[in-house]
C-alpha cells in the first residue's frame, strides 16, 4: 500500500473529513485531496505531524511494504482474514461510473412511469364527467393505461439492474480502491457537485409546489369538482418531474461516493441500506396490492392516491426504527 492510501484509510478510520485534516495540519484541503490521488507528497514536517494524529509511525507512512493491522501492530494489510475486501481497480470504477450515467435516464424515466401511471384514470375519469367519452374508456381505458406504463417501467428496472450486476458489491460490500481510484473519484465528484445541487433543488421545488394546482381547486368552490381528479393528474405529473430529476442529479456523485465509502455510503452504512431493502421489498409490492385492491373496489381513483405519500412517510418512519434497532 502506499503513501496516498495510508493517509486515506487512516483518515477514515479517525472519521475525519479531508477539510477536518487539512486543519489540524494546517494546510489546505486541496492539498489534502493531491496526497491522496497521489499528485503529490507531503513534506517531512507534515508526515510527522500525521504519525502523531493517526497514532502510527513513521515508518508505516513512507515504507510501501509495511503495513498497519491496527494498534501500533504491524502486519501484513488485511481488513479481517475471513473476510477480505474485494479491490475496486481504475478499469473497473471507470467502467461502474459509465454504467451508471448509461442506466440513469433509463432508471430515472421507468420510476417517473410508476408515479405517472394514474394519471390517465385522472383524465379519462374527468372526460367521462363531461361527457366527452364512454362511460366503458372512462373506467377500463384508465387501468389499462396504468398497467402498460407499470410493466413498461418494471421492464426498464429489470435491464437496468442487469446493466449493473456486476457492480453490485460496489453498493453493498466494504471494499478497498486501487491506487488512483480515490482520486478520480473525487474529481469526477467535484465536477458533477453543481449539477447534483441545481437539479436536487428544481426537483424538490416541483414536488413541494405539485400540490398547488390540486388547492387552487379549493378556492373555486363547487364549480371545480368535477377538475379535482384532472388536478391530482397534475400534480402527479410533476411530482414525476422532479423526482426525475432528483434521480438523474443525485447518480453520479452517488457513485462516487459509493466507490470512496463515504458520505452515506461508509461500509456501516452499505450494511444498513443492505438491511433496509431487504424492508422495501416487502413493504412496497403490499403496499402496490393495498392501492389497487382499494381503487378498483371503490374506483376513487382520485382519492385513493393519497395512500402514496401516506406509504412514502410510513417507510421512512419504518427505515428510521430498522436503523435505531440496528445500532443497538
Amino acid at each position: 500500500m502506499i503513501l496516498a492510501d495510508k493517509i486515506i484509510n487512516e483518515r477514515k478510520k479517525l472519521g475525519l473529513s479531508q477539510e477536518e485534516l487539512a486543519d489540524k495540519l494546517g494546510v489546505s484541503r486541496q492539498s489534502v485531496s493531491k496526497w491522496e490521488s497521489a499528485q503529490s507528497t507531503p513534506d517531512l514536517n507534515r508526515i510527522l505531524m500525521m504519525s502523531k494524529i493517526f497514532g502510527v509511525s513513521t515508518d508505516y507512512l513512507l515504507k510501501d511494504e509495511i503495513e498497519q493491522a491496527g494498534d501500533g501492530e504491524v502486519a501484513e494489510y488485511e481488513s479481517n482474514p475471513n473476510e477480505p475486501k474485494r479491490i475496486v481497480t481504475m478499469e473497473t470504477a471507470s467502467a461502474y461510473l459509465e454504467t451508471v450515467e448509461k442506466t440513469t435516464p433509463r432508471v430515472a424515466f421507468g420510476v417517473s412511469l410508476c408515479i405517472a401511471s394514474p394519471i390517465f384514470m385522472m383524465v379519462f375519469s374527468t372526460l367521462g364527467l363531461y361527457g366527452m367519452c364512454s362511460d366503458a374508456i372512462s373506467s377500463v381505458g384508465g387501468i389499462i393505461v396504468l398497467l402498460l406504463m407499470v410493466a413498461t417501467a418494471v421492464f426498464i428496472f429489470i435491464i437496468s439492474d442487469k446493466d449493473l450486476k456486476a457492480y453490485e458489491y460496489i453498493e453493498k460490500e466494504d471494499i478497498d480502491t486501487a491506487y488512483g481510484v480515490d482520486g478520480l473519484m473525487r474529481e469526477k465528484r467535484e465536477r458533477n457537485e453543481k449539477k447534483k445541487s441545481t437539479y436536487v433543488a428544481i426537483g424538490v421545488i416541483m414536488c413541494i409546489l405539485s400540490c398547488v394546482p390540486l388547492l387552487s381547486t379549493g378556492l373555486m368552490g363547487d364549480s371545480a369538482g368535477n377538475l379535482t381528479s384532472l388536478m391530482v393528474g397534475v400534480l402527479l405529473l410533476t411530482v414525476s418531474v422532479g423526482v426525475n430529476m432528483i434521480i438523474r442529479g443525485s447518480a453520479v456523485v452517488d457513485a462516487c461516493n459509493k466507490v470512496l465509502q463515504e458520505e452515506q455510503f461508509t461500509p456501516k452504512d452499505k450494511k444498513l441500506n443492505k438491511l433496509i431493502g431487504k424492508v422495501a421489498a416487502i413493504y412496497w409490492p403490499v403496499v402496490v396490492a393495498i392501492f389497487l385492491g382499494i381503487s378498483l373496489l371503490t374506483n376513487k381513483w382520485e382519492i385513493t392516491w393519497v395512500i402514496w405519500p401516506v406509504a412514502g412517510v410510513l417507510f421512512g418512519a419504518i427505515a428510521a426504527i430498522v436503523k435505531m434497532v440496528n445500532d443497538k
